[in-house]
């Protein structure tokens, strides 16, 4: 699918910059724009035509470019959802500004104690602590095989020239976190601060972000959402002449193809109410059809998603605190829902066979997306018995919720490297568990994963051991 991607620092625009968009898109001949999993807009059509000189300081992406990857900041979940205290939303707006040039890697900022945004999912993760002004850096660059955390602090106004040199150590080959650790401290002189605790992710609801919201006591905040992820630029346009009028300077775009406007007057309120109104509005969608992450542009991922609330909502099931993630298969597995609906990929030799879509289904252990450690429930599944099997995993979170202690980071990292229980045949799905060992293969049981002889291959498919990944990790 080729998309036209603009790129939106930290999720955060003005209502001058988006209505500029806003024209920009008309002019080309669209009635509506699209937002992204990394807070940028998308258009649907792309701009072929587009006079790029024209453009100004709007940093544009076309589908045959790679310039360029957005900041996802949590800049949005300030003073609307519960928030580390020194972490203000000027903050934010100050760290941003000091990314001068469009970063290449991916860039998380985020705080850890709000929900709405992952933390995770960038190449550089910066990540607030308690301390005032200084935040954990978790490292995952492109080749490298597992997440790192750096061995310090960092401190705020140090970030962006942090990035910009570990954007340049990145294109080296064979940097770890040890030699990159070594190199910025040659070459930046930064002020650090020794981690005194590791990083403690808490465990919370996914919150329900859509509708008008008392903001402090004079204000408000509305959450937007549209099903199909397609803002119509006229009510958008019209939108942007509210918030002049009500003197707001941001619009935020959250992760979930939405976006939400903070500060509206309290004077202002029945405004902006008979506004949504006359526009026919929906502002009060269940939280079930709210908390779902899509692909932008993949209609059977909209069709899936419908057809499971529409049949789960007929069961009149809750699923509050939990959020679901729709996806091709991903041989990464690098995800941020509770629970995962993996669309398995079709053999290449039975594409022209008109045969029907099967789905893995996969939760988060304690169904905390922050742990980045994904169990499998299901593979292999038609389409039918996937509510069956979400309604199952639903009951099975309200019976764990609360029993479960937070883990910090670092003890889920030493997990990590325990021994491997479980393996999965990334070509077949087969399974190796050390509990049962292979019998086929005559290999008995206790024999763990990593202990097999290079020759070991799948008992199914014939596929080598350097094509199994880690699905469930156990402490001896």
């Amino acid at each position: 699918m080729e998309l036209t991607r603009l790129i939106v620092k930290g999720g955060v625009i003005s209502p001058g910059e988006l209505k500029e968009v806003v024209n920009i898109a008309l002019e080309e001949g669209l009635d509506s724009i699209s937002f992204g999993s990394r807070q940028d807009i998308i258009f649907p059509k792309g701009f072929k035509s587009l006079d790029k000189t024209t453009l100004g300081k709007h940093h544009f992406v076309y589908p045959d470019q790679k310039s360029g990857n957005n900041i996802v900041s949590s800049y949005v979940s300030t003073d609307i959802f519960r928030n580390t205290n020194w972490l203000t939303g000027n903050r934010f707006l100050y760290i941003l500004e000091e990314f001068k040039e469009q970063p290449k890697l991916k860039v998380n900022i985020t705080d850890p104690k709000q929900q709405l945004v992952p933390l995770f999912t960038g190449h550089l993760n910066f990540i607030a602590s308690d301390n005032e002004d200084y935040w954990y850096l978790y490292i995952r660059l492109p080749k490298w095989e597992k997440m790192e955390i750096y061995p310090v602090l960092l401190y705020t106004w140090d970030l962006a020239k942090i990035y910009y040199e570990i954007e340049k150590i990145s294109e080296e080959e064979s940097v770890d976190i040890e030699i990159l650790f070594s190199l910025l401290s040659e070459a930046l002189d930064t002020n650090n601060r020794t981690i005194d605790k590791p990083l403690n992710v808490p465990f919370y609801p996914f919150p329900y972000y859509e509708g008008m919201n008392r903001m402090g006591i004079d204000q408000y905040w509305l959450g937007l959402y549209w099903r199909n992820n397609l803002y119509d630029l006229d009510f958008l346009k019209e939108m942007c002449d509210l918030c002049f009028e009500c003197k707001i300077g941001k619009i935020s775009i959250t992760p979930w193809k939405s976006f939400i406007i903070k500060g509206i007057p309290k004077d202002r309120k029945l405004e902006w109410e008979k506004f949504l109104g006359k526009r026919g509005i929906n502002v009060r969608h269940s939280l079930l059809e709210l908390n779902w992450h899509l692909p932008v542009a993949m209609e059977w991922a909209l069709n899936l998603k419908t057809f499971l609330v529409r049949t789960l909502d007929q069961f009149d099931i809750s699923t509050y605190g939990l959020n679901f993630g729709i996806s091709e298969y991903n041989r990464n597995g690098h995800y941020f829902t509770s629970i995962v609906i993996e669309k398995n990929e079709l053999p290449t030799a039975l594409e022209s066979i008109k045969i029907r879509d099967t789905f893995n289904v996969l939760f988060a252990k304690n169904f905390d997306p922050n742990t980045r450690e994904y169990i499998v429930h299901s593979q292999d599944i038609d389409k039918l018995e996937l509510p069956t099997i979400l309604i199952e995993l639903s009951r099975k979170y309200f019976e764990e919720l609360g029993n479960n202690t937070t883990e910090t980071i670092e003890n889920l990292q030493k997990k990590e490297k325990a021994p491997q229980e479980i393996y999965q045949c990334e070509e077949c799905l087969t399974l190796y568990n050390s509990e049962y060992g292979d019998e086929r293969q005559g290999i008995p049981k206790g024999i763990l994963f990593t202990d097999l002889g290079d020759d070991y291959c799948c008992s199914l498919c014939e596929a080598p051991k350097s094509n199994f990944r880690i699905l469930e990790t156990v402490e001896h």
